[in-house]
């Protein structure tokens, strides 16, 4: 770097700001933090618009693609941006649907049922002889139905009560609706002008950004967006695939509730890995009510289902839709998860394939000089 008038005072300024950024850190970060929350609709409304643009591209390739008339020019946006929010809508309104009710009368029925089990699990001669005495008076005197009832209303009131305490608090009702308000006013504002967003952060990069950094931007941030968009699909597919195996499996091996815990299950594995456990603990909790050996199977097919998924399946979908190895798909996945848990899974795999990706072409360059 040449010694210079301008690269001195460079040198000077960013000397500055971090001498200011670590004496004042807990200013700084209290700033930033400020910052962060101020804009936390414009980023809720980018990752909403993101996601939903997928199916809104794809139903625009499907409204009347050859037609020549204005009208549908006029109107191929908008409606397909509404038909893409009722599909996200009518899928989560629909599992809602079918898990809620069976839920709740499985519940109900698990609280008339267990103390009973209880009982006659004591009543075994060998239950009788073996367990400690402790514990075996424990259970005897345990007024299950009172407790189970409680933990009950605990489970299906828990979310109602958490809402009720916000509600008390005016002001943190009054910013989540803005919050919520504004994600959806930036959510639509991304969708319909994304052209002329494009356009405009392309301008400015060409203004502002030498034609070296230029390309390795526009490269960059073509090989994320490209690894996100077929990471999302892929993630999308692999759900619906254990869903739809796990509701099969149920129906060959004579499991009760088989589409409504198969919507669950693959609902749940949106999340990687660890979701379709998430799922098959509610589906044994429901099993209960029919018996406990049933739930012991359930669990075991469940388990047994998750490992075929997770480690053929899901990095075979996953990993070929963004061109990354089975190997370092799983990786990704417990590293992003020890990391930063369910955001680290969600993130980890994109974003190491498109390192992974960016990795490989350097290297076939540097190959090929």
């Amino acid at each position: 770097m040449k010694l210079n008038l301008r690269n001195c005072l460079y040198l000077a300024g960013s000397l500055f700001i971090a001498y200011l950024l670590i004496h004042y850190w807990e200013g700084a970060l209290s700033i930033i933090s400020t910052i962060l929350t101020a804009a936390m609709p414009l980023f809720i409304g980018f990752v909403a618009a993101y996601i939903v643009n997928i199916l809104m591209t794809g139903y625009e390739k499907l409204y009347f693609p050859k037609s020549q008339k204005k009208i549908v020019a006029k109107t191929r946006r908008i409606v397909c941006m509404l038909a893409a929010f009722l599909t996200v809508i009518g899928a989560v309104v629909l599992i809602v649907l079918l898990v809620w009710p069976n839920l709740v009368s499985c519940i109900q029925t698990l609280i008339a049922q267990l103390p009973p089990l209880v009982d006659r699990f004591l009543a075994i001669e060998f239950v009788e002889e073996n367990l400690p005495q402790e514990l075996f008076t424990v259970l005897s005197d345990f007024d299950w139905k009172t407790h189970l009832t409680k933990a009950a209303n605990v489970l299906m009131n828990g979310v109602t009560s958490a809402a009720q305490v916000v509600m008390q608090t005016v002001t943190g009702v009054i910013s989540g609706v803005i919050t919520a308000f504004l994600s959806l006013i930036f959510t639509v504002y991304f969708l319909m002008g994304k052209e002329k967003l494009l356009s405009q952060t392309s301008r400015l990069v060409d203004s502002y950004v030498s034609e070296k950094w230029n390309s390795r931007l526009r490269y960059a941030g073509g090989v994320l967006n490209d690894c996100f968009h077929h990471y999302i699909v892929g993630q999308c597919l692999d759900a619906v695939i254990l869903g739809v195996m796990c509701a099969l499996g149920m129906v060959i091996f004579g499991f009760p509730y088989a589409g409504m815990i198969g919507a669950l299950v693959g609902f749940t594995a949106l999340i990687p890995v660890a979701g379709a456990y998430i799922g098959g603990a509610v589906g044994a909790i429901m099993m209960l009510t029919q018996s406990p050996l049933t739930a012991i199977l359930f669990v075991l097919f469940i388990v047994v289902l998750q490992q075929l998924e997770g480690n053929l399946i899901y990095p075979k979908v996953v990993g070929d839709s963004v061109g990354l190895p089975a190997i370092w798909v799983l990786a990704a996945v417990l590293v992003g998860g020890g990391l930063f848990g369910i955001l680290g899974m969600l993130v980890g795999v994109p974003l190491t394939a498109a390192v992974y990706r960016m990795i490989k072409d350097d290297v076939q360059k540097r190959e090929a000089m």
